[in-house]
């Protein structure tokens, strides 16, 4: 997988760079053929092939469980808020999930207060965390990597 998403990336073309304002931006174009082949995770939640819960009955704030049943990686981005089981999180750093396959997530609290099941599983709310919040909980998540090797954040520290 590595070496298909490495081939992917050397062979991207970027386009000239269109301004307005305060904004830039730069197209980027990609040979198709040969891509990598994924899903959304809204699209994937949609088609019932993607499960996300409580690591276990107790839950673990820090982190949820994803399962995979799709024959296709997943797509997750960093800031996409998940809603649900006892208590609503963002997901901590941008992750290709291999094709039929478990993981354990790495997230951050945005309800505080609730510790209690709303359902048994979560749910895509078609929101991405703000600017502001991905911003801080990045900067958190960018000393844990650096201290301690994993994508944590600081669940005490304020992301608003």
């Amino acid at each position: 997988m590595e070496t298909e998403i490495s081939n992917f990336l050397s062979n991207l073309e970027f386009g000239d760079i269109q301004e307005f304002e305060q904004m830039s931006v730069f197209p980027v174009f990609a040979d198709l053929e040969g891509s990598v082949d994924y899903i959304t995770l809204k699209e994937a939640m949609a088609d019932g092939l993607l499960i996300i819960s409580e690591v276990d009955e107790g839950g673990s704030v820090p982190e949820l469980k994803v399962t995979n049943c799709a024959e296709v990686p997943v797509l997750l981005l960093d800031g996409e808020e998940l809603v649900g089981a006892k208590q609503n999180r963002i997901i901590n750093t941008s992750i290709l999930l291999k094709e039929l396959s478990d993981i354990t997530i790495p997230v951050s609290c945005v309800e505080e207060g609730r510790w209690s099941y709303e359902s048994e599983s979560f749910t895509d709310s078609d929101n991405i965390a703000s600017y502001n919040v991905r911003n801080k909980k990045s900067a958190s998540v960018k000393r844990s990597v650096e201290n301690y090797g994993c994508y944590s954040s600081d669940q005490g520290g304020s992301l608003e």
